[in-house]
Order: structure tokens, then sequence, then C-alpha cells
């Protein structure tokens, strides 16, 4: 068999963007983002609140997946999954996280380093109400992250949670909740020609934020 191989040097494209100065962010990087993301949703990006999600098992193998943001606040960003997934067991192991938001059509980046803490049974039952019905049924069918034979699996017990639970509210299961990740770093980046790149960070100390360039 012929091994795969693709030359990409030539792909690319240049960053063409109003460049980032220190003193267009504001002291909060909590408020930078939040002015960050209204500019992504009103600019129409589709799923502005995807993220990626680092984690890093016992062994020190880092895994990533993209998930939605579905809240944040002064206090950090949070996400919902179910309780046995990977990465829930790598969180449970070790906190820490990575977040990355991108959003290309802006030539944007925002990386969040920070703890993952478990969501409150009160914030993930309100959130849990509001998903859609079948979005509901679906955290009672997957076992995530667990091997299974074929997607007919999922369809069958999809269609036996739909008849289990045909009658009223579908309940939260005990095994699906969320993590919020309380941010100590969050760098935002804006993509400029010549690939001279605007990266301005906030770390956070005992006294606040600081906030410095960084080389692209």
């Amino acid at each position: 068999m012929t091994p795969i191989a693709q030359d990409l040097a030539d792909l690319r494209r240049e960053y063409r963007s109003r460049p980032l100065h220190r003193a267009d962010l504001d002291p909060d990087p909590l408020v930078q983002f939040d002015r960050w993301f209204g500019e992504a949703t009103h600019a129409g990006l589709p799923d502005a609140n995807a993220m990626s999600v680092a984690t890093v098992a016992a062994d020190g193998q880092p895994s990533s997946r993209m998930v939605l943001l579905k809240y944040y606040d002064a206090q950090g960003f949070v996400f919902y999954t179910n309780l046995g997934s990977r990465k829930a067991a790598e969180l449970g192991a070790n906190p820490r996280a990575a977040l990355l938001f991108f959003w290309p059509e802006l030539f944007r980046q925002v990386k969040i380093r920070g703890r993952a803490a478990r969501t409150s049974a009160a914030e993930n039952l309100a959130y849990f109400m509001r998903r859609p019905r079948d979005s509901q049924l679906g955290a009672w069918v997957s076992s995530q992250s667990q091997p299974i034979s074929s997607r007919a699996v999922l369809e069958q017990k999809f269609t036996e949670m739909k008849q289990k639970f045909a009658q009223g509210e579908v309940p939260l299961p005990s095994f699906w909740g969320g993590y919020r990740v309380a941010p100590d770093y969050i760098e935002f980046w804006q993509g400029q020609e010549g690939r001279l790149h605007d990266r301005l960070a906030y770390t956070r100390d005992d006294s606040g934020w600081n906030i410095e360039r960084l080389a692209p």
C-alpha cells in the first residue's frame, strides 16, 4: 500500500485585521471575552460557542475534543458532559484544563487555562431542562467514551428511552452534569499580516490580573 503524503506548505492565507493594542483591552479578561464573544455572535459566526477542551490523563497523555460553551460569568466557563466520559475521568484525576475558541472569520483565538470544578446539582438541572427533548433523551442513551458494537445499539436504546419517558418530563440523569473552568490565564490572539500576530495575555496572581504582550 502506498504511504499517504501531502505537502501543505503552500496552503495558507494572509490574515488582515485591525491590530490589537494594549489600550484596546478591558482590565478584566472576562469583560474582554464578553466583548469578543458578542462580536463573534453579532457577525453570525456558526457555533461561536464551540471550544476545544484539553485534559490530561494520569499517564500524561493529553486529549482534546470540541464541546459547546453553555454559560460564562465572572467565575468561569461552563460546559456539560456525561460524568463517565474520558474528559470527566481525566478532570477527576487532574482538574487542570485548557480551552480554545477559534473564530477564523475574525482571525481570532482565545486561549484559556484554569482549574475545572463540578457545577451544582441545581445548575445541572436548570440547564438540562432547557435542552431539546431529544438531547435530554440522548444523555440517557450514551455511555460516553465507552466502546459499542454498532450504531444500531444507540438507536435501539434511544427508542427504549423515548418509550420509557413518553409521559411527562425527562429526568436529569445522575451521571450527567457540568464543569466550570475558573481561569488563571486568558490570551487574546488577533491574526495579522506576515504572521506578526498580536498576542495579549492576562495572568492572574494574588493582586488580580496582569497583562503582557507575547511574541507571535
